[in-house]
Parts: structure tokens; C-alpha cells; sequence
């Protein structure tokens, strides 16, 4: 596959994606979006996260600046409008639905009709929500978004943020008391990777339009914390848990989760300016990716996770893992030059256009098992939003072009 198609068929699909969840994803009945589309692109009636909303306020905002910004594309400006709309309508769910004006931050699930669901404080879902509304503000100028993406950020750092040990806690009930279960995790595992990664990133997304000292120093700690605890000094693989003190709660292996960090530490790194720190990331993600390439099978798929205490895997090749394999190997070719990283990039588009992609009703499949039957027909959920995938295929047109 040349550069030249690699470029072309993923702007298609981008598009194809997007006007996807254009389409489908709104809920003209109770507002906002639907929290579950069916295979047959029907909305149904469920549970609405603060993790879907947000990536879908981001990913129509991503959009907007992709478009805005690269002139290649400036014939889907008649799309503007209604990301515009849309945008402003994810705004307004995550403002006054998603959002609790007494207690303060941001519920983990309302029901279909907009009333709280599951009212936990979870640090993952107030990444999100940062995510989103930083994105929308840098693609429109918005000012009420930013100003909802720092009013976030300001209870993020105040109640998640342990000044002590460093990092950031995992979860608390509504009212902010403790509580057992923090949704990602349960009990002693009070800090975790997943959500970690995902609170750098939104720092990062958030400095790029608030250069305040507050966020600077929050996305050097958090990244800092990455390096240092999560990946460790001289190591390539990410503990996925560890207690309150950093004491790692598990030895299981997230291929997709160490290939998207390869690339989003990175990226974080670059985005703060810190010239020692971008020195160490170009070494530390180059060998995560190099590492997590143990996680490809002879079909170009990826798998989940893998267990070496127990020696178990769950060899699921799901639609955000290969989306992430894409852009961490694309990435891991840019910093070494080696022509087999390409390759591995494009093997996962090929593979995501054989067995992911649903080419008949849109949006991508859940994932496949190792003999490529569908696990999940569901194209949107509580989890699946126009983030991982629409996200994959921007990044590799940039960085081709």
C-alpha cells in the first residue's frame, strides 16, 4: 500500500465515521445522544455516560478543527454547521444534565430522560469531560466550554488530586465521601493506568488553550507519574493497578493500552515543551511500542490483554485496540525510521477494513474473536463514541500529509 492510499482511505473513513454519528447518534425524543446504538443504527433507551458525551463532544469538535485547519479537506466545509449544532447540543447535555450543580462535578450516568443514574464522582469520566469541552472551545473559540473545561479541571485537581503520594485517586461516591467501588476498580486498587492515561491527556488537551501555571504543573506531575510509577524507569509496560502507595496490584499486560500510550505520552510530552521530558518519552514510547508489538497475532490482529501469572489472555481483537495499534506504530516509525513499523500500521488498517469495519451499515464492530466472529454488533455505548477510531484516522492523514 502506498502513503498516498493509506491517506486517501482513511480521510474516507473518517468521514464515513463521522457522518455516522451525525446521523444516528442524536436523540431527538429526550435530548442529547443515544448511550446505546444497535447494529441496525437504531437508538435505544439506555443508560448516557459521562465517557460517551464527552468523546462525542470532542470528536464533533475534533472535526471542526480538522476541517477549519487543513485545506486538503475544505470541501467538507458545508459540514460545519451542523457540527457547530451538534456540538453545542453535547455542550448542553454535559452542562445541565451530566453535571451536578450542588455537590459539584460530573455524574458517571444519567438514565435516557437526562436524571442521574449512577451518581459516583469517577476521576476517568472528569477526563472526558474536560477533553470534550477544551476541544470545542479550541475549535470554535467557544468561551463557555473552556470555561466548563476549567471549572472541571478545578474539581478534578481539588478532589482527586493526592498532594501526598502523588497521582490522582480513582473515585468517590456522589457526595464526595469514600467508597469501595470506583467503577474502573474496586478496593485497594485506588490509582490505576487507564485512568492516568487518559487525565494526561486532557491536561494536554487543555493546555494547548490555558497556559496557567495550574494546568502546566498538573500536566508535567501527571506525566511525570506516568513515567515514573506507571511505565517505571527503564521499562516498556504499564501496570494497570496499583493501592493509594503505588503498590502494583496485578502483573496483566494491556497490548492496546501500552501502543496507545506509545504515542499519547509522546504527544504529551511535545505539547508541554519540555525538552528533557520529550528526550525520555522518544526513548520510553519507541520501546513500548517496540514491546507491545509481542501483542500482534498472524492474522495482523492485536490482542487485548494478557496474563503471565495466570497465563491467561483475552485475545479479542477489539475496534479501539487496532485503531490504537495503527496510530502507535505509524508513530513508532516516525521516531526510528523502520519500514517494518509502517508496515504493522498498515497491516491494522487492513486488518480493521477486513473484519471491523461494518462496510454495509457504517461505524465498526465491536471486535472479533481469534476466528473473526463478531463479539459486539453494538455501534455505539456507553463506551463507544467517535473518539478511538475517528481519532485513528485523523492522525494518520496528518501524518502522512
Amino acid at each position: 500500500m502506498s502513503k498516498h492510499t493509506f491517506k486517501t482511505e482513511v480521510k474516507d473513513e473518517f468521514f464515513s465515521i463521522l457522518d455516522y454519528w451525525i446521523k444516528y447518534s442524536v436523540d431527538e425524543k429526550n435530548g442529547g445522544f443515544y448511550g446505546t446504538i444497535g447494529s441496525d443504527n437504531r437508538g435505544q433507551g439506555t443508560n448516557k455516560s459521562v465517557v460517551a458525551t464527552g468523546r462525542i463532544l470532542w470528536g464533533f469538535s475534533t472535526a471542526i478543527h480538522f476541517i477549519k485547519n487543513t485545506p486538503e479537506v475544505a470541501l467538507h466545509k458545508n459540514l460545519l454547521p451542523t457540527l457547530e449544532r451538534l456540538c453545542q447540543r453535547a455542550f448542553d447535555s454535559l452542562k445541565n444534565d451530566f453535571w451536578d450543580k450542588s455537590k459539584g462535578g460530573t455524574f458517571w450516568m444519567i438514565d435516557a430522560k437526562g436524571q442521574k443514574s449512577e451518581s459516583k464522582k469517577i476521576l476517568y469520566g472528569h477526563s472526558f469531560y474536560i477533553y470534550g469541552m477544551s476541544e470545542y472551545y479550541r475549535a470554535t473559540g467557544y468561551k463557555p466550554a473552556l470555561e466548563m473545561a476549567q471549572k472541571c479541571f478545578n474539581v478534578l485537581i481539588d478532589k482527586f488530586y493526592d498532594s501526598e503520594k502523588g497521582g490522582y485517586i480513582e473515585g468517590y461516591a456522589e457526595d464526595w465521601t469514600e467508597t469501595d467501588d470506583y467503577v474502573l476498580a474496586k478496593g485497594i486498587s485506588r490509582k490505576s493506568m487507564n485512568a492516568h492515561l487518559h487525565v494526561l491527556e486532557c491536561f494536554a488537551n487543555l493546555y494547548r488553550v490555558d497556559k496557567s501555571e495550574k494546568v502546566h504543573f498538573h500536566l508535567k506531575h501527571c506525566l511525570e507519574i506516568v513515567l515514573d510509577r506507571i511505565i517505571g524507569e527503564n521499562k516498556t509496560r504499564m501496570t494497570l493497578f496499583f493501592s493509594e502507595d503505588w503498590k502494583p496490584q496485578t502483573k496483566a499486560i494491556s497490548y492496546g493500552h501500552d501502543i496507545e500510550a506509545s504515542w499519547l505520552v509522546l504527544e504529551s510530552a511535545e505539547i508541554l515543551g519540555n525538552k528533557h521530558l520529550i528526550e525520555r518519552c522518544h526513548k520510553t514510547c519507541f520501546g513500548m511500542a517496540r514491546d507491545a508489538a509481542e501483542g500482534l497475532q498472524s492474522d495482523n490482529g492485536m490482542i487485548y490483554e494478557f496474563d503471565p501469572e495466570t497465563g491467561h489472555s483475552n485475545s479479542s481483537r477489539d475496534w479501539w485496540v487496532m485503531a490504537e495499534a495503527m496510530v502507535g506504530f505509524y508513530n513508532a516509525y516516525q521516531m526510528s525510521n523502520k519500514v517494518h513499523y509502517l508496515e504493522k500500521s498498515e497491516n491494522s488498517w487492513e486488518f480493521i477494513k477486513e473484519y471491523l469495519i461494518d462496510h454495509e451499515n457504517g461505524e465498526w464492530y465491536g471486535g472479533v474473536t481469534p476466528d473473526h466472529k463478531i463479539t459486539s454488533q453494538t455501534k455505539g455505548s456507553p463506551w463507544k463514541a467517535p473518539y478511538h477510531n475517528l481519532r485513528a484516522c485523523m492522525e494518520i492523514y496528518k501524518r502522512i500529509a
